[in-house]
């Protein structure tokens, strides 16, 4: 549900910054469009990315012992995606609507977890395909959208216990929905580039098997996927040439929301038992940012800082037969990055890394009592993204922009002794946020 949220506060965001064709009023410095665009037509492109599972699987291994972990699955994927849009006027101006269909090869797999010794979980998502609506406001060469419909995907599930396979549910499909959003600007000629964020789900199983007496396996598929994306127009009603590049130059200062889900590899010592599982925090964050870009012909380089509010936590997992278990949570972090970008018109498309930092508490709960374990630690991030102008039905002015963006962040290795054993934990996080800038410089088209 937490999902459904943050994609729809996402494209919430987007599709108010985008709400309004102001035909009186200039864009954002000013950049002016050769041709009225429309959206309406045939598509047929490429993307590539990566996917994040959050699986949750609970094992009864004994009468009374049940233990609960997730299986994250990571790992790259790409594909292709054809579809229609059909643009139309509304009353919060373009409104463009349309279908998709893309098949996605994937390699996203998860074979580390170890539980008490001898239990061993491997699942496996092959490949996935979707069929979604999607429903977006137009700017002129800028699309923000939402999109949501149907999925399918080809997932195995493995269970060795003391190295001989206790289960293995072999390649089954299973099929689901997906929300999501994105962004997608014109990037010259028919061609468009995206990047989107999808949430699929792909249902619960429960598995009956026996094997040294009755078990059952319950899981559950959910992944994230981030992905950018390469689109060609065939045919349409107009062709969009670049106007020259706006001028980013400049101090500006922000707010972002959405998404985080972490995938910390924890390795605990535990009672002289040696387990290796996931702990997921997940949930929203929210902040502000401020920066200064410099400007070179097209290129565009900069500095940003942001600080960030987290509700994450995993307070889900128990390990050593259920006897222990974590509450995990990381409440604030925050990054200082260096951002490198191109601009097409009035759309920045831009890579961005550098340091981060963040707080990372653990509350451990065995059966000599609960321990809360904390720590400032810090580390590196990289993502990309989209910014490009902010409309919000009229009443902002045009030193306006918003972005869409993606960042891994890395915090490495926290060590830490507890009252039952010894916890290693790697933390990383994959964040998907959507922000509003405001540019102190002056609205003016570059001269060079």
């Amino acid at each position: 549900m937490k999902r459904i949220l943050a994609g729809v506060a996402l494209i919430g965001t987007a599709v108010s910054a985008q709400a309004a064709d102001l035909a009186t009023k200039a864009p954002y410095y000013k950049a002016p469009i050769v041709q009225v665009y429309d959206w309406t037509g045939f598509y047929i492109g490429v993307n590539a990315g990566a996917g994040l599972g959050r699986d949750r699987a609970i094992q009864n291994l004994l009468p009374g012992a049940t233990t609960t972990t997730y299986l994250q699955s990571l790992g790259a994927l790409g594909g292709g995606q054809i579809g229609y849009n059909y643009q139309t006027n509304s009353v919060f101006g373009p409104l463009v609507i349309g279908l998709e269909g893309d098949f996605q090869g994937a390699d996203l797999s998860d074979n580390r977890t170890t539980l008490f010794g001898p239990v061993n979980y491997s699942q496996k998502l092959d490949w996935f395909a979707t069929a979604r609506g999607r429903v977006g406001i137009a700017r002129g060469p800028v699309l923000n959208y939402f999109t949501g419909g149907f999925a399918v995907g080809d997932v195995r599930t493995t269970v060795t216990e003391g190295g001989f396979t206790a289960f293995d549910s072999g390649k089954r499909t299973l099929t689901g929905w997906t929300i999501g959003s994105g962004v997608e600007a014109a990037l010259g000629g028919n061609w468009t580039g995206k990047i989107e964020y999808l949430y699929l789900d792909l249902g619960n199983k429960t598995d009956s098997f026996a094997f040294l007496g009755p078990q059952t396996l319950q899981t559950n598929v959910r992944e994230n996927i981030f992905r950018v994306g390469l689109n060609y127009r065939i045919g349409g009603n107009s062709v969009y040439v670049p106007a020259p590049a706006a001028n980013w130059t400049g101090f500006y200062l922000g707010g972002n929301f959405g998404s985080a889900t972490a995938r910390d590899r924890t390795t605990a010592t535990v009672f002289g038992v040696t387990e290796q599982f996931n702990l997921a925090p997940d949930g929203f964050a929210g902040g502000g940012q401020i920066g200064y870009n410099w400007q070179a012909s097209n290129w565009v380089y900069g500095l940003e800082a942001d600080f960030q509010g987290s509700t994450q936590r995993d307070n889900d997992t128990a390990v050593l037969l259920g006897a222990v278990a974590y509450d995990a949570k990381l409440p604030w972090f925050g990054t200082v990055r260096g951002r490198l970008g191109y601009s097409v018109g009035s759309t920045l498309f831009y890579g961005t890394g550098g340091y981060a930092y963040g707080k990372v508490e653990t509350t451990i709960a065995s059966p000599l009592g609960s321990e809360k374990l904390s720590k400032t630690a810090s580390g590196w991030t990289a993502g990309a993204g989209i910014e490009t102008p902010f409309t919000l039905l009229g009443l902002v002015g045009p030193n306006w922009t918003s972005k869409t963006e993606y960042l891994y962040v890395d915090l490495g290795s926290t060590d830490s002794n507890f009252a039952v054993g010894v916890n290693t934990t790697k933390v990383t996080e994959h964040i998907f946020r959507t922000g509003i800038n405001y540019h102190f410089n002056t609205p003016v088209v570059a001269k060079y």
